[in-house]
């Protein structure tokens, strides 16, 4: 009889250790030479579970048996358990095989073909099926365990993080691991924070950008390219604050489990609980939930920006008389009802022309867009400062750590340390954190010797004054929004008084475009969004606009 061999281990650590594939093939064979049968093809599975079929290359021998003309008359096992653990998926999988004329054979578990066999391999199934459950219990309860005791369970350490063999022995002899800190990829994680929160270069940054921004530095994702879910996957994950949790996910339906069935476990924190907050913070202020798409693509001038002082609600169109009138009103007062607000509506014609005829005569007055333009300056001079006092900084933790390299090497060398894998890995960490400090060195000086950006001269901004000035007030509605979008992050109405809010950066970046020539306006240019967590010129005294 012509045979095919199925050899199955459920991990890839047994199948890297090869004892038990090379063993069960070699059992297989010797039966089937015992037993007069010849060996066609081999099939091998390396790391799978046979609690279901999705394994290829089960699914492979699954087809090849149930071809009209199957290539083998009968599919060898070692055990029952190898074909697979669920009872009825062996039976509903055994049936397909025994209708289509091919055979399936265990050498350790040998039944007859009638019923009384059949009964044999169910109750041999059903076993199997209960010793795999318990099984997964009681690992999955030691490993539990192994992760209160603050331990890795894993193979591979997160991003920042590397996996250490400690002195304490785990099951089967193995060296349980911690994880520690690397300082050249923690370096990278708290830069990626930095860069959230203060953005680069007086621009802020969203996750594309910074892991673009990371990628053209050199500092890569271990070797690859950063990719935007990376960056948001770090600035969103508390272990980065030393709250690490184990069986937070199911691995059979990749589902998440319940909080109280995770298992935190203690290890050092890269970033501060302080920072981590301000960035989720900051996350949330960006969510796209929180930003009507009517803000862009609504013809209504201030769509968007208005807040209602009395509840925070946002303000939108309300009309009257068949649409003669037109208001801003409450949306809780719309939506609700007037009992939820005691705001009142406001004349949409009028709130519009007061918006924009305060911002050309008060914003982009030429006295005001000096002092802004002055006050610009000084931040690039202030930037360049800060650069340098970092460059000192990072200057002197590489000396600090030349001398630990050279502490290390002297103690190696005279015997007071032995080179051993602990030893090993130290010189290991210090060398990464130094690669660390010089990329970011590096980084850094090329930041401090690009030339200035040039903004515009004294004499030029009465100049772009006049011609921004003439850009909102252009009959022009959509140019008009356009730029309010830029210039202004909020107008908040409470009792007949109009508070308008705005972004300095944004300001300034017109200022600039403008110089160039461009008449484009870039609404939907990161850079260019004001969002009011990086809006430095508010947090200023008397720089918010009464209009009404």
């Amino acid at each position: 009889m012509q045979v095919a061999l199925y050899a199955r281990v459920s991990t890839v650590r047994q199948a890297e250790n090869e004892l038990s594939i090379p063993d069960q093939l070699r059992q297989m064979q010797e039966w089937a030479k015992a037993n007069g049968h010849v060996v066609v093809v081999e099939y091998i599975e390396p790391g799978a579970s046979a609690t279901d079929d999705k394994r290829p290359i089960f699914q492979q021998m699954m087809g090849d048996a149930l071809q009209k003309q199957p290539p083998f008359e009968a599919i060898i096992v070692h055990s029952h358990s190898r074909f697979f653990r669920d009872g009825i998926e062996a039976g509903v999988h055994e049936r397909k095989l025994k209708r289509n004329g091919v055979k399936l054979f265990s050498i350790t578990q040998p039944t007859s073909d009638d019923a009384s066999g059949e009964l044999v391999r169910n109750i041999i199934r059903m076993f199997d099926g209960y010793q795999s459950q318990e099984n997964a219990k009681h690992t999955s309860r030691a490993m539990k365990e192994n992760a209160r005791q603050g331990f890795f369970n894993g193979s591979l350490a997160p991003f920042g993080y590397m996996a250490i063999s400690t002195d304490i022995s785990g099951s089967r002899g193995r060296k349980k691991k911690k994880l520690v800190i690397n300082e050249a990829e923690a370096a990278i994680v708290q830069k990626i924070y930095n860069l959230y929160l203060h953005g680069y270069g007086g621009y802020p940054m969203g996750g594309k950008e910074i892991a673009r921004h990371l990628t053209e530095k050199g500092m890569l994702m271990r070797g690859k390219p950063w990719r935007m879910q990376k960056i948001h996957d770090i600035l969103t994950d508390p272990m980065y604050m030393g709250e690490y949790f184990f069986n937070v996910r199911d691995s059979r339906t990749k589902r998440v489990r319940p909080p109280e069935e995770w298992v935190k476990t203690e290890i050092p924190p890269i970033i501060d609980a302080a920072k981590f907050e301000q960035v989720r913070a900051k996350r949330e202020s960006r969510s796209p939930s929180r930003i009507s798409p009517r803000q862009v693509s609504s013809p209504i001038l201030l769509s968007g920006l208005l807040k209602c002082g009395c509840c925070g609600a946002g303000m939108t169109l309300s009309t009257g008389k068949g649409g003669r009138y037109r208001y801003y009103k409450c949306t809780n007062r719309r939506n609700k009802g007037n009992h939820a607000c005691s705001s009142s509506n406001i004349p949409m014609d009028k709130l519009d022309e007061l918006v924009i005829a305060s911002l050309a005569d008060k914003i982009l007055a030429s006295d005001r867009l000096h002092v802004m333009m002055a006050e610009l300056r000084k931040r690039i001079r202030d930037s360049k400062d800060n650069k340098q006092e970092r460059i000192n900084e990072l200057n002197r933790q590489l000396k600090q750590l030349d001398e630990r390299q050279q502490r290390l090497l002297d103690a190696i060398e005279t015997g007071i340390i032995e080179l051993d894998e602990t030893t090993q890995k130290r010189a290991q960490t210090l060398k990464a954190s130094r690669e660390a400090l010089l990329i970011e060195r590096a980084g850094v000086v090329r930041e401090q010797s690009m030339p200035e950006v040039e903004y515009l001269k004294p004499s030029q901004v009465e100049v772009f004054g006049k011609a921004l000035r003439k850009k909102l007030m252009s009959n022009d509605s959509t140019l008009a929004k356009s730029y309010l979008s830029i210039l202004v992050d909020e107008i908040r109405i409470e009792d007949k008084q109009a508070t308008i809010r705005g972004s300095f950066d944004a300001l300034a970046s017109t200022m600039q475009q403008i110089k160039m020539g461009t008449d484009q306006v870039p609404t939907f240019i990161h850079d260019w969004r004001a969002r009011q967590e990086s809006n430095l010129w508010l947090r200023k005294p008397g720089n918010t606009i009464n209009c009404m």
